[in-house]
């Protein structure tokens, strides 16, 4: 079953999409949690960092290259983002078609509560 960011990448469901090439898709968010938040994912479906296969090493370090090339676009390469990848649900992976999270415009605090 085809998951919400495969059809998005389709063009089933419309978003603002930031980027497009073949290998990889990027669209802002709709709930953004940062002044910048895009999300950049394989136009190939693959549900989890866990389903990543050494034939998808060219894909995935695709997606870091267009991260920073979405970042200076958006100008927020110079003040810097945070880049974050869910697997699976204690990680709290909502949509299983692997995706990279691109956030910035503003100071992003601690990756993690502190305990």
């Amino acid at each position: 079953m085809a998951t919400i960011f495969t059809k998005i990448i389709k063009g089933e469901i419309p978003s603002d999409i930031v980027y497009r090439d073949e290998q990889v898709t990027a669209f802002r968010d709709i709930h953004p949690q940062a002044p910048t938040h895009v999300l950049i994912v394989p136009n190939k479906e693959i549900a989890t960092v866990n389903d990543v296969t050494p034939e998808d090493e060219q894909l995935v370090g695709h997606m870091f290259t267009v991260a920073r090339l979405i970042a200076e676009k958006e100008g927020v390469a110079e003040s810097g983002y945070r880049l974050l990848v869910n697997c699976n649900r204690d990680a709290n992976q909502e949509v299983f078609h692997l995706h990279m999270h691109l956030f910035g415009g503003r100071p992003l605090g601690p990756m993690l509560a502190r305990r």
